[in-house]
């Protein structure tokens, strides 16, 4: 009993002495460096979004509108020329194995209102499922005997997913007569003047290649997660792209709900599969090509936000690695272009790539939880109060603009988005390095009205907030985090001096939940 006790006592006093070796020369100089790195990283993140607060402010004050900014009056009926005075308009619904929604995109597309032989909608079904492929097959006939001019696309392959669907539309020769496109995902419902609100101005500005709307989300109380979703989408909508569109015409496509002039998609090099940023990828081009890009912010069109965190996390990873893999693969390209100039070049390089798509989702899991949790365990190391309370108190708040209805759940947003940037910076760095599932492509999943027969005929209450089986839904590395979090939290509760235990102890339990996969709606295997 004596030699275990001693046993033990040597291999505690044996890793102790390790620690005392390795924390002084090593880790309290890397701490202190990558310290002063977040900061940095956080002061650019801080002054992006001041910027672009100071910016939303004046074009509200000032109602800066589209309209006034450019030329718009709507589309005149010409007695002589009949319907010709209206451009011809080929609408777009691509769509995968879309059985809860494919009904409500296709009739809100054939009810727009614009006139009959000036419109084509073409619907590109890469559907696996057969009887899914029946189904919308049979939906495209049934409005075509109404007299809607209707095309139903099919390939043997789904290469290049969204983008090749599309791509392969542009191919078809009836596509050459018509002037715009306009792109809605299978879970978007345009209102019936979509396109008399936005073909207008592509007709009287030809410097315009892009007009897009902003999302409206018919879900968004569905659960605590579509609520933590519609206030990041909408700072998303309501300043950023509000920023970009009134300071340097031009932004993000959003790959739906907007309209294009094919002349500027066909210069720019039409669509491209390199990254899973189809939409992203095709308006830098056409940045590129000095085309203009137009925000209509007041123009909503609903859709449907991910319910179920497993559908979140894989749509997460790919709108957080395809920026960065693209960045990689056009930076070159964006410095070296002679078209447009030096501030855009700085704005697509720095502020809209290099800060938004790399540094937020870095600088939130790397310094919020990761570093400052460490520097619990290393006290030598200090982090500045505004470094660690100011400025990401003040960058949450500009956040929560977008949202008010929502202020009251900023806390459980705070800690949903830090447990978010695991998954989002682990993607960003396979994006920027080009490994693993750099070009996974996951159709999200869409529940449209099923949801809510499914989760009332199949599952309970309690059981709306499980994922599925418990080896789908565990997720490790959110477990791992959430247990150090945890282990810091009650260190500095024992022994510290800095007072991060309360965040510790509630960002340790958000990541323990989401590990366990308990966000979201429960939807039960058919």
């Amino acid at each position: 009993m004596d030699l275990n006790i001693y046993f033990d006592h040597g291999i505690t006093s044996q890793i102790g002495l390790f620690w005392q070796q390795v924390r002084a020369p090593l880790l309290v100089p890397f701490l202190k460096i990558m310290v002063i790195l977040c900061l940095a990283m956080s002061l650019m993140l801080f002054v992006e979004k001041v910027y672009m607060g100071i910016v939303i402010v004046f074009i509200k004050i000032l109602r800066q509108k589209p309209e006034k900014k450019y030329k718009w009056e709507p589309i005149k009926d010409d007695l002589e020329l009949a319907n010709s005075s209206y451009p011809m308009v080929l609408i777009q619904l691509p769509m995968y194995n879309e059985r809860e929604v494919y009904q409500l995109s296709i009739g809100a597309a054939c009810n727009l209102s614009w006139p009959a032989d000036r419109i084509l909608i073409q619907v590109l079904d890469d559907s696996t499922d057969p009887i899914i492929k029946g189904m919308v097959e049979q939906e495209c006939k049934r409005w075509a005997s109404k007299g809607v001019n209707i095309k139903y696309e099919i390939r043997d392959n789904r290469k290049g997913y969204k983008a090749g669907a599309l791509k392969e539309g542009m191919k078809h020769n009836y596509v050459k007569m018509c002037d715009f496109v306009a792109i809605f995902d299978a879970d978007f419902q345009p209102e019936f003047d979509f396109l008399l609100r936005t073909v207008p101005f592509l007709v009287h500005n030809p410097e315009i290649g892009l007009v897009q709307a902003r999302w409206k989300f018919v879900n968004s109380d569905e659960c605590l997660l579509t609520r933590m979703q519609e206030m990041s989408l909408d700072y998303h909508f309501k300043v950023e792209q509000e920023v970009g569109s009134s300071n340097h015409a031009f932004f993000g496509f959003n790959g739906t709900a907007g309209v294009w002039r094919i002349s500027a998609l066909n210069e720019a090099g039409g669509w491209k599969d390199r990254t899973t940023v189809e939409d992203m990828d095709l308006a830098v081009r056409a940045g590129l090509k000095g085309w203009k890009f137009v925000y209509v912010g007041d123009l909503k069109v609903k859709n449907e936000l991910p319910s179920t965190f497993k559908a979140y996390r894989y749509q997460q990873h790919r709108w957080s690695c395809g920026p960065s893999n693209l960045f990689k693969k056009m930076v070159g390209e964006i410095a070296s272009n002679k078209k447009v100039s030096i501030w855009k070049k700085f704005y697509l390089i720095y502020s809209f790539f290099f800060v938004r798509k790399i540094i937020a989702h870095i600088v939130t899991f790397i310094f919020y939880c990761v570093i400052m949790p460490t520097t619990v365990l290393i006290p030598e190391v200090q982090v500045p109060i505004w470094g660690a309370v100011y400025i990401p108190s003040t960058i949450t708040l500009l956040n929560a603009v977008g949202t008010p209805r929502s202020f009251y759940l900023l806390i459980f947003w705070i800690l949903f988005e830090n447990v978010m940037s695991l998954h989002r910076t682990r993607a960003t760095f396979i994006g920027l390095f080009e490994v693993g599932r750099v070009n996974e492509w996951v159709v999200t999943e869409k529940l449209g009205d099923g949801i809510k027969v499914k989760t009332n005929m199949k599952a309970s209450k309690k059981s709306r907030f499980r994922i599925g089986e418990w080896y789908n839904k565990v997720h490790f590395a959110e477990i791992f985090v959430g247990l150090y979090l945890m282990l810091c939290g009650w260190y500095d509760y024992l022994f510290g001096k800095n007072r991060f235990y309360i965040y510790l102890f509630l960002q340790g339990i958000a990541f323990l939940v989401a590990g366990f996969g308990y966000i979201g709606v429960f939807v039960p295997n058919s």
